[in-house]
């Protein structure tokens, strides 16, 4: 027999971006399979959407797959795959205001599975869109160092769309 535990509240980091773009153009890169995949992973990786059904309950189902040749040594170092299949399912989807989902972090050697959330609220500011991501600590300062430098870099990607 199975037995859930509740995951003790570990904290969470955010991360706010304002871009010169429409509400249309920054949920689009949120909800649509180009969109995602346009941006979404850290500098040296890439991503292969499966599955997006941007609703509550709904499923992204990816592979998160390392290209630059130090992602992959890093990783090989690291006794972790190049490429790593990867899912997160909806929480709440609020279309051009809120997104939340929970995310499995499954991927770490001899760390037992469990899940984290996130939250990305949007919000218009004149001719630009106000974005806030709040994600949950991982189970450890070193990881979630580790996330937040992550979410930096696909953050890059991201700013990097709308520089005009």
């Amino acid at each position: 027999m199975t037995t859930q535990t509740e995951t003790p509240k570990r904290g969470t980091f955010t991360f706010e971006r304002t871009y010169p773009a429409t509400l249309a153009e920054v949920w689009e890169l949120w909800t649509t399979k180009d969109g995602f995949e346009s941006w979404w992973g850290p500098e040296g990786f890439s991503v292969k959407v499966h599955e997006l059904d941007a609703r509550p309950g709904g499923l992204l189902r990816y592979d998160m797959i390392a290209t630059a040749p130090e992602q992959v040594a890093f990783m090989k170092r690291a006794g972790m795959p190049t490429s790593t299949p990867s899912s997160l399912t909806f929480t709440e989807v609020t279309p051009q205001r809120r997104i939340a989902y929970r995310h499995a972090v499954d991927f770490i050697p001899g760390v037992a599975p469990y899940n984290v959330s996130t939250v990305v609220d949007l919000q218009v500011q004149g001719d630009s869109v106000r974005m806030t991501v709040t994600a949950d600590a991982l189970h450890s300062g070193e990881w979630t160092q580790r996330a937040s430098a992550g979410w930096e870099s696909q953050l890059r990607k991201l700013d990097k769309r709308f520089q005009r």
